[in-house]
């Protein structure tokens, strides 16, 4: 059975974010888990998310899933109808991603998502980039 620890931490700064650590398989047995605690988030008020994904072994097309429902979730509709338009590559000032390792990173990258998510090495610096 797959295992998945999430642990969230508000950020305040000029920009309030939340953190999600994630740590284990992001697959189809866990992706319901962080699209629960995303959308448990922005329930809460929460409109910028930064997914730490430095203690996740696995990405399946679950978790790309999850990863892309996450974006339509805290991107505003007129955001993404935007995105669509135009003449250059969107990404994303509300979800960010930090500290995938090599595979992960090769699983996004081919699927498409480099296109619209920023990702970063350092935590700190992805902390940073939503107040800039």
């Amino acid at each position: 059975m797959s295992e998945l620890k999430i642990t969230a931490s508000p950020v305040q700064g000029d920009v309030s974010v939340t953190i999600l650590h994630l740590e284990g398989k992001f697959d189809r047995m866990t992706s319901n888990q962080v699209l629960d605690r995303a959308r448990q988030a922005y329930e809460d008020g929460a409109r910028h998310l930064l997914l730490d994904l430095s203690g996740v072994e696995m990405l399946t097309s679950s978790g790309l899933i999850a990863i892309q429902s996450i974006f339509k979730l805290f991107t505003p509709k007129s955001d993404r109808e935007l995105m669509h338009n135009a003449k250059e590559q969107y990404k994303s000032p509300y979800v960010k991603l930090v500290c995938p390792d090599p595979k992960i990173y090769y699983v996004l990258n081919i699927a498409g998502f480099l296109q619209n998510l920023l990702i970063y090495n350092n935590l700190q610096e992805a902390i940073n980039s939503f107040s800039s």
